[in-house]
């Protein structure tokens, strides 16, 4: 899957839109889980909407690419989904399991509905033949067809929920912070079910939407953090959770719970201030109005990317650190010369 200089605005006349995706870019390989972390209002379920091609107004579609398959979609304001896209090639796990399910009909009537109105030719007992066998092979109960939602836990819900999103194996399952109604142990089992779709080939890879970036530590192979609408550091999960490059990625960190032995100890830091305003993001570095690393340079131009689509930071202050190491490393080859 790649994403390629994406931006969907909200109308919000008479004021200028608002600029919640702007210019992102993003590629996810296949068999990998990508983490899109930040703060609330930062874009991430806006991208969401966007990817899943299902957005409704006052959300519109600005501009860039999505490409899946070999397929290749020019986003306009006028597109709409192709068929097969949704549930087919790209496939959504809600937030909140227990919104999606019907609580006056049991899951297999939901299993029903869900597959028909991807695929129109599998009839009704094929449908519930394939949830009972994905549910045996993955060790979850196949009597849970039977039940009514309410009958099950939040965590069993959220479960069931992933297994029938991905029936029709879909190329990208986007899981937008599935976790966040679940406790501890009922998040570790969601995480260890998804992990298990992928590996076993039912779904080819993961977007997982969250603000809790200790959980993407558990899950994800690399991680996009984004703020005021663009992903402001991408990496490997290790980078990004041990050795931050961007202001705003050390203070996303700092300010989370993290159980970890090595930094349970340490203590939580809020982040200053509030994220901008959309309709007039400031100028240059969109952090800079809350950053405490901030130069002049930041609040005048956009900062660089530095490093390449798949591992970047987008920061002038890295920039500058990398820059003195570089000199510093020249320094020393001469002084040993």
């Amino acid at each position: 899957m790649k994403i390629t200089h994406v931006r969907a605005y909200y109308k919000a006349a008479p004021d200028p839109d608002v600029k919640a995706v702007d210019d992102v870019s993003l590629t996810i390989e296949e068999g990998e889980v990508v983490g899109i972390a930040g703060e609330s209002g930062c874009g991430k379920s806006t991208l969401a909407s966007v990817i899943s091609l299902t957005t409704k107004p006052p959300l519109y579609l600005k501009g860039g690419t999505l490409e899946l398959d070999g397929e290749v979609i020019q986003l306009t304001r006028e597109l709409k989904a192709p068929d097969g896209w949704n549930g087919l090639k790209v496939a959504l796990l809600p937030q909140r399991a227990l919104n999606s399910l019907n609580p006056t009909a049991r899951i297999a009537k939901f299993v029903v509905d869900v597959v028909r109105a991807h695929d129109r030719s599998i009839k009704p007992e094929q449908a519930i033949k394939m949830a009972q066998e994905r549910l045996e092979f993955l060790q979850l109960p196949p009597r849970v067809l039977d039940s009514y939602p309410h009958q099950l836990s939040g965590g069993m819900r959220q479960r069931v929920v992933a297994v029938i999103s991905t029936l029709l194996n879909p190329n990208l399952l986007i899981a937008d912070e599935p976790t966040s109604a679940l406790d501890v142990s009922s998040q570790k089992q969601l995480m260890l079910l998804l992990r298990q779709l992928l590996a076993n080939g039912f779904i080819k890879r993961i977007a997982f939407i969250t603000h809790d970036l200790p959980l993407l530590s558990n899950i994800a192979d690399r991680i996009a953090v984004m703020y005021a609408g663009k992903f402001i550091e991408v990496g490997v999960t290790s980078q990004i959770v041990e050795h931050p490059r961007h202001p705003y990625t050390h203070a996303l960190i700092s300010s989370t719970l993290d159980p970890s032995p090595e930094v349970r100890h340490h203590r939580l830091e809020g982040i200053k201030g509030t994220p901008p305003d959309l309709r007039w993001p400031p100028a240059g570095c969109r952090f800079n109005p809350r950053c405490p690393l901030v130069m002049d340079i930041c609040a005048r131009e956009e900062p660089p990317v530095i490093g390449d689509e798949n591992d970047f930071a987008l920061c002038w202050w890295f920039q500058q650190q990398k820059e003195k190491r570089a000199a510093a490393g020249q320094l020393k080859e001469a002084e040993a010369k």
